[in-house]
């Protein structure tokens, strides 16, 4: 496995505060499950990285619980790499031996062999689940970990149903300023992960911005 360069505690996120534990690891992963049972679909932000990068491209999946996005990139053909703050969310994901998995805290992020990737995602409201006010060293560090030129995406609820309990409403100018300081230049917002448009007061937006040097 890739070395990564962890040298602190994983700062206490929205997500660690609303749930903890095996249990609740495997009750997150089982509601997906169900889900796709049914008949959803469930891997739209995948097919969305794809349309970005086609494979084989280098993607890092920031919050990955259980692996459900990284897994799916991974047997589309991209080099796929997950990583979250969970443990026992990596330990399920850790099931697929095929995509490689780590613990690690987003604001600190150093993996320290493979540094570019063509692209980072974070899906399935990681950015309105981090821990209070590392917002900027998160964009900071994972715009440090792509290749110039790569994208970082993230699909995240703004207001109303789509924005979780216990997750904290994030301003879009706000987040496009600090992605900007992180030296990612805004690109497209969609409303959903099938590329509908973003329409100025929807509740869901999923942003592209792209590392400057591209």
């Amino acid at each position: 496995m890739w070395p990564l360069d962890t040298p602190n505690a994983p700062s206490p996120t929205r997500w660690s505060a609303l749930q903890s534990g095996p249990e609740a690891a495997a009750a997150y992963r089982k509601r997906f499950l169900d889900l796709e049972e049914a008949g959803t679909d469930i891997h739209g932000e995948a097919r969305f990285v794809t349309t970005l990068v086609p494979p084989p491209s280098r993607v890092l999946d920031a919050g990955c619980g259980f692996g459900r996005v990284a897994s799916k990139l991974t047997r589309l053909g991209h080099t796929a790499i997950g990583v979250d703050a969970d443990e026992h969310l990596i330990d399920l994901a850790r099931e697929d031996v095929d995509t490689r998995f780590f613990v690690a805290d987003l604001s600190t992020l150093n993996l320290r062999a493979e540094q570019e990737f063509h692209c980072v995602v974070m899906a399935g409201n990681v950015v309105p689940y981090l821990a209070d006010g590392t917002l900027a060293a998160v964009l900071e560090r994972l715009s440090s970990h792509l290749a110039p030129g790569g994208y970082l995406v993230a699909g995240f609820g703004l207001s109303g149903s789509a924005l979780p309990e216990n997750a904290a409403p994030v301003d879009l100018r706000v987040y496009d300023r600090l992605a900007e300081a992180a030296g990612l230049s805004f690109i497209n917002r969609y409303a959903t992960w099938d590329h509908e448009p973003f329409v100025p007061g929807g509740s869901y937006a999923v942003s592209v911005h792209r590392r400057t040097g591209g």
